[in-house]
This record gives structure tokens, C-alpha cells and sequence, in this order.
């Protein structure tokens, strides 16, 4: 029910798309960094459906492409690079993300990610590394043709150490803004000044989401 009362407010193309990271840097000395991982979260509390699609699909083999995210749920996309030849050193691909309700076909949101393949790590800046693209939220994207990516293949995940005490003080300190009251509520013993706006929930959501993640992972 809650989720029809939303669909009106919906607006194609206007819906925020959540995924992390923001860009893929594959290293062709690195066979490791050939397999990447994006993480498609959905804060919201109506479930989406999501299609990946690329500028060089012959490129890449995308494991599930086409798919659904459960409401306050995430997924993880991963994503091989199938081709690592010197000629394509610093080509620059798209990945884009669509999503839509379950019940519609009009793509309500989307996101946009590059992607791009590079000879050797250590000719790379640290800060481009994937451990730090999770920081980097914003992108300035050309418009591309994209095409939906046709091969899947199955992958598993290796895990690392334990999350860090900054980590999981950040993760209560986005849990307990997203228990505050929203903006406009009335019936609150809560301080006004304390009352959140729709926006800065959706981003504590997103950063709780992030670290999640990186919790699960450690």
C-alpha cells in the first residue's frame, strides 16, 4: 500500500541511485583487480528493479545485469574485465545503472560509473585506488551510448580484516540520525533543531549502507 501512495511522486529520471564505488580502475599486472565489485543499495521502502548496462559490453562480463533490490536491501554487482590487452590503456568506459519499480518499465533513476584499465598499479596515484573511491561521490559524466551487457558468469569473493573503530562509530552515528524525527513531524519531544530533512536521511542511509558493507566484507 505504502508503495502505490509513493508511485505518483515518482518522476522519471529524478529518482537518486546509490552505488559505490563511483569508479572502476582495473590494473593489468594485477589479476586480482581484473574482478570488481559494485554495491547497489536501495534506502528507500519500495522495491527496485535494476539493469547494468555499458559502452563496451564485449569488454566486461557483468554477473547479473538485469536484477531486483529488496527495500532497505543492497546487491553487489560483480564485474570482470575480459579483455585486458595494452590497447585499450586508458580507454575510458561507462557502466550505467537503471532502476525502476517493479510494476513500471520507465527507468526512475540512474547512475553512471567508469570504469577504466590501466598497464600497472604503481603508475597510478593512491588516491584513485579502489579503497578510496568509496569517498569520491561525485563524477561529471559525458553522455554515451550504452548497451546491455549479454554475458554472465558466476564469481566468488575473498574477504579481509575487521572493520575499525572509526568505521562502526560512524555506522551508530548514522543510525541514530536516521532514528530522529523527520522535518515537518509534529508529534515529537525531540528539539526542532534535531529534526532531519528527507535529503540528509537518504545520505546517513547511503553512508550506513557503505559501511555495511565494508563491515561485511572484513
Amino acid at each position: 500500500m505504502q508503495q502505490q501512495s509513493r508511485q505518483p511522486d515518482l518522476v522519471e529520471g529524478s529518482l537518486p541511485v546509490f552505488v559505490f564505488p563511483t569508479e572502476l580502475v582495473f590494473y593489468a599486472d594485477e589479476q586480482a583487480s581484473h574482478k570488481q565489485v559494485l554495491t547497489l543499495y536501495n534506502p528507500y521502502e519500495f522495491a527496485l528493479k535494476f539493469k547494468v548496462l555499458c559502452t563496451a559490453p564485449n569488454k566486461y562480463a557483468v554477473v547479473d545485469a538485469t536484477g531486483a533490490v529488496k527495500p532497505q536491501c543492497c546487491v553487489d554487482i560483480v564485474i570482470r574485465h575480459r579483455d585486458v590487452r595494452a590497447c585499450h590503456y586508458g580507454v575510458i568506459d561507462k557502466f550505467r545503472l537503471q532502476v525502476s519499480e517493479q510494476s513500471q518499465r520507465k527507468a526512475l533513476g540512474r547512475k553512471e560509473v567508469m570504469a577504466t584499465l590501466l598497464p600497472s598499479a604503481a603508475q597510478e596515484q593512491p588516491q584513485v585506488r579502489p579503497q578510496e573511491e568509496e569517498r569520491r561521490m561525485k563524477e561529471q559524466l559525458a553522455d554515451r551510448v550504452f548497451f546491455e551487457q549479454t554475458a554472465f558468469q558466476t564469481e566468488s569473493r575473498t574477504a579481509s580484516g575487521g572493520p575499525s573503530l572509526l568505521t562502526v562509530l560512524l555506522g551508530l552515528l548514522c543510525m541514530a540520525a536516521l532514528m530522529l524525527p523527520t522535518l515537518g513531524e509534529q508529534e515529537s519531544t525531540v528539539p526542532v533543531y534535531l529534526h532531519l530533512s528527507v535529503n540528509k536521511k537518504l545520505v546517513a542511509a547511503y553512508v550506513l549502507g557503505l559501511l555495511t558493507m565494508v563491515i561485511l566484507r572484513t
